[in-house]
């Protein structure tokens, strides 16, 4: 594992790189409007419950399977965008996997097409030298850590309240992320029923800051 190999990966999962992840909130933004995540004890439930049980462990798994090429990447992408439980889930992994995706190939002078961002994002890893379980984690740590900004912004919260919350979330994100480097394509499974609803109902809302 090289230094310069790590540091290209901590670039393209920075929030400055251009991918946009700040202008979507995974439904949380729904479930803030509805009062049902109004603290720092909360939003660090609803979040350990979407990387242990919805699309953390999802995107995780079809990341690594993407880095090792098990299955050709159009495979990974079609089965990517069939787990997109809403219109919503579907547009912001596809819209941040072609972003992500141009920014690659702008730099690296790759001509990947674009995909669903996991696969993105694993097929662009399998070029560094990095184990899958660290790709993993970090990825699964910038979308955390998105989604801690967002509810800052939103509920709102203190910024070291915020980073309190992140901190608390590096434990599932680690054994997440090593559950999906051992994991079959059959293990994928989500059961975060109320994600899933609030991306929905976010769909609805009238007066919305987040895409999603």
């Amino acid at each position: 594992m090289s230094d310069a190999d790590l540091l290209t990966l901590t670039q393209w999962m920075s929030p400055a790189f251009p991918v946009g992840s700040y202008a979507y909130s995974h439904g949380l933004e729904a479930v803030i409007a509805a009062g049902d995540v109004s603290s720092a004890a909360e939003l660090e439930l609803w979040l350990t419950g979407v990387l242990r049980f919805g699309a953390g462990r999802a995107d995780a798994i079809l990341l690594v399977h993407a880095m090792r090429g098990t299955v050709p990447p159009e495979e990974l992408a079609a089965r990517a965008e069939a787990l997109a439980s809403s219109k919503e889930r579907h547009q912001e992994t596809m819209e941040q996997g072609a972003a992500f995706t141009r920014a690659v190939n702008a730099l690296t002078g790759a001509e990947r097409p674009a995909m669903a961002l996991p696969v993105a994002v694993g097929a662009a890893a399998a070029t560094l030298s990095l184990p899958p379980a660290r790709v993993a984690s970090l990825y699964l740590h910038a979308f955390t850590s998105n989604l801690v900004s967002a509810a800052v912004r939103f509920v709102p919260l203190g910024q070291t309240e915020g980073q309190a919350v992140l901190r608390r979330l590096h434990e599932p994100v680690a054994a997440v992320a090593a559950e999906a480097a051992e994991a079959t394509l059959d293990q994928i499974g989500s059961a975060s029923f109320g994600a899933d609803m609030a991306a929905m109902v976010h769909e609805s809302q009238q007066v919305r800051l987040f895409k999603t």
